[in-house]
């Protein structure tokens, strides 16, 4: 029996507003409104309004709330202070990716870990059943809606709301806000390479917000976007995804987390297998390439190397809009992960040429302070 699909609180204005509607991590969601090109455009040029409603908010509280967050994520969450978010992974004890996700502090004895879609519950219970601290894990997904503001005039309608915030808001900092009588939570993070806020939201006033958002928006002529804009805008910007990139199979090592993984903090789950995996060297490694024939590779096209050997495989590839170039992101062996390596990609049953390159592919606002 198939489970039926949940619906975020802006459905019936996905439809209203002539959206494509998809599943996608068991939930209806927009593909495309006005179009997967002008919809990447918009946000690398003004600004475009995603719903990511459909991910999970799970709140941690208690006197070792800290404690325990630093014990079952890879990053230090001591490094946090009030007001800040950090970047960070769930790992398994064999040092895979049960999720990637972004941690909020509050405080020390309070927390928000902002979750993906499809693994909610997964994560929810990983927390629970690894709880051996005094902390309260809350998964309150149901109660919020969630909106992202993204591009570079972003700032500009986020003003609209709240006069000053943007030059007081840092990236990957958030803080609690009233709108309409209602408490909204505005984080500056993102996942499309652009400066951009994230809007956390009661559930029932989540449509109201973005209605507001797009009228003020008009200035800069901010338009709704969908699945298919955010999947090619995040992969230009070299993010990871959750099942392609990142999975509970894949070290986290390979998958590129280095960067987030503390190993000086002390005892994590999953510390071991990646102290030893280190150790032993990483046998392959996540890499960025451009095609260099006609033709688009995709999700689980088999790469091989120069002497026809299989090496690997694509974890996401597509045509992008800003750079008009077939590109991707593969997971192969680490002998053949430096810069212009030539590649085989196997394209519908063609081997297309293709070479190693810097990531990301593209670098657009984010992180960049641009004031009000």
């Amino acid at each position: 029996m198939e489970t039926a699909l949940k619906r975020t609180p802006l459905y019936e204005t996905h439809l209203r507003l002539g959206a494509k509607v998809v599943p996608f991590a068991g939930w209806e969601l927009p593909l495309q409104y006005s179009g997967v090109i002008a919809e990447h455009r918009a946000v690398r040029e003004r600004a475009g309004l995603f719903d990511v409603s459909h991910m999970g908010e799970i709140f941690v509280s208690g006197p070792e709330a800290e404690a325990a967050l630093d014990f079952l994520t890879a990053n230090d969450v001591k490094s946090l202070y009030d007001g800040k978010g950090q970047y960070s992974a769930i790992l398994n004890e064999q040092g895979g990716v049960v999720d990637d996700i972004i941690v909020y502090r509050y405080s020390r004895e309070q927390y928000l870990v902002c979750v993906n879609a499809a693994n909610t519950e997964k994560d929810f219970a990983w927390f629970s059943s690894h709880n051996k601290f005094e902390a309260r894990f809350e998964n309150k997904s149901s109660a919020y809606g969630q909106i992202a503001l993204q591009g570079p005039q972003a700032k500009i309608v986020l003003d609209k709301l709240f006069p000053g915030l943007p030059r007081e808001l840092k990236y990957f900092h958030f803080k609690e806000q009233k709108w309409a009588g209602r408490p909204v939570i505005v984080a500056r993070t993102g996942y499309t390479g652009e400066d951009g806020f994230e809007f956390f939201t009661p559930w029932a006033h989540t449509v109201r917000l973005w209605d507001h958002l797009l009228k003020v928006g008009e200035q800069v002529e901010l338009i709704p976007a969908g699945l298919g804009a955010r999947d090619s805008l995040r992969l230009e910007a070299a993010y990871p995804l959750y099942g392609n990139e990142l999975a509970e199979n894949i070290s986290a090592l390979d998958s590129g987390l280095s960067w987030i993984i503390k190993f000086a903090k002390g005892d994590f789950i999953g510390r071991g297998a990646l102290l030893s995996r280190q150790k032993e060297g990483c046998l392959r490694a996540l890499v960025g390439f451009f095609l260099a024939e006609p033709g688009i590779a995709r999700h689980g096209d088999k790469v091989y190397s120069r002497d026809q050997r299989e090496i690997g495989y694509v974890t996401s590839g597509t045509l992008t809009p800003t750079l008009n170039r077939a590109l991707g992101l593969a997971l192969i062996e680490r002998d053949y992960a430096k810069l212009d390596t030539p590649l085989g990609i196997e394209v519908r049953g063609r081997k297309l040429l293709a070479h190693v390159v810097k990531r990301p592919f593209y670098k657009g606002t984010a992180g960049i302070e641009q004031g009000g």
